[in-house]
């Protein structure tokens, strides 16, 4: 074993779903509620605070292949993320993330894959978080202009905005997971129970990620 390293991998816990879905509150209510450290490796703060100005929204890109100029990095920058999510088991910190999966870029990345690759013999539970879209709206519009970012604005009464439907249709594919939650049937506390027990009762094998790996979907 090396130096520092723990004998007992850290749980990582991966939530998939669209922007607004409730993750990162999901995420608050695990780092608040669990036992031992949960450390926060999801795509909000690795492209708010450490993915460089010109290259954001990186891994946060939206379906649509909106920017084939910054598609050669994804990749590259998920391998890292996921590579730092996998150093943290291995010494024993419990990590939870958030992130938006899909591969709806100008070509097939087949990143989830390769991330189910990277975390192999670690102990990893794949939630996916869904909520419906006119409740994603319902939070998009409680969040004002100033808050909703520069890359979808919404208004009271128009079009749903074709990148919001987008997220929709692609982030749960191929749609393998150990435990699905709907976030505008319970709360984020409630939720995070629900992951607890799960966690509890054990992964199936081959958890998602296994199956993931293989090719799975």
């Amino acid at each position: 074993m090396e130096h520092g390293e723990s004998e007992t991998a850290g749980q990582i816990i991966i939530l998939n779903g669209a922007p607004r879905s409730g993750k990162s509150s999901i995420v608050e209510a695990i780092q608040a509620g669990f036992d031992g450290v949960w450390v926060n490796l999801g795509v909000d703060a690795y492209v708010r605070h450490i993915t460089p100005a010109r290259y954001r929204p990186g891994i946060g890109l939206r379906p649509g292949g909106e920017r084939p100029d910054l598609e050669p990095l994804v990749p590259r920058f998920y391998a890292a993320l996921y590579a730092s999510i996998a150093a943290h088991s291995h010494l024993g910190l419990n990590v939870v993330a958030e992130f938006g999966h899909h591969d709806a870029y100008s070509r097939p990345l087949g990143i989830l894959a390769a991330c189910a690759r990277q975390l192999a013999g670690l102990p990893t539970l794949f939630v996916g978080v869904r909520c419906p879209l006119d409740v994603v709206m319902q939070r998009r519009l409680a969040e004002g202009p100033e808050r909703q970012g520069v890359y979808v604005a919404v208004e009271a009464g128009a079009p749903i905005p074709p990148p919001v439907v987008a997220w929709q249709d692609h982030v749960h594919r191929p749609g393998i997971y150990d435990l699905e939650v709907d976030t505008s049937t319970k709360s984020p506390q409630a939720w995070s129970e629900e992951i607890k027990l799960a966690l509890e009762r054990g992964i199936p094998r081959p958890s998602a990620f296994e199956r993931l790996a293989a090719g799975g979907g």
